[in-house]
């Protein structure tokens, strides 16, 4: 699988959002301004988000978005499966006519890609996104170029 456009970018706007969000509702008009993605197509995302459970909104004056659980709760395994569905490196599809080679593959391979990079994407969460994000911001404001 490929992560497509709206993986990389909901997940880019989540770390966004909850780097800057300080516990209040971030406007998506903010976030999109700083990450330069198109407002419409994160309204889209956030929307898929909301309905899977990773972010709510807030309606009113200062409303937006929040996280609807704590960062360290939520898992880029979580919210790349709720943009692109599950993850698998090859497509299932026509499975069942499988010869000896073929399962030996799909054993072997297939399935043990699936199985390590789930692994890895479970165990990645939002709030350690953003703490890599912050220092990186830290690293490169300490930076002098002569």
């Amino acid at each position: 699988m490929k992560v497509s456009t709206k993986g990389r970018y909901g997940l880019r706007a989540l770390v966004d959002m909850a780097a800057n969000s300080q516990e209040r509702p971030i406007s998506l008009i903010q976030t999109a301004k700083r990450q330069n993605i198109s407002l419409n197509y994160l309204e889209q995302v956030f929307g898929i988000l909301r309905k899977a459970g990773i972010v709510a909104s807030v309606k009113g004056a200062g409303g937006g978005y929040k996280l609807a659980r704590s960062a360290g709760s939520i898992t880029v395994k979580e919210i790349l499966e709720a943009l692109e569905g599950e993850f698998s490196i090859i497509d299932k599809n026509g499975e069942e006519d499988q010869d000896a080679v073929q399962r030996a593959i799909q054993e072997l391979v297939w399935d043990e890609i699936d199985r390590q990079v789930n692994e890895l994407l479970g165990q990645r969460t939002l709030e350690q996104l953003v703490t890599e994000y912050k220092e990186n911001l830290d690293y490169s404001s300490n930076m002098y170029y002569i």
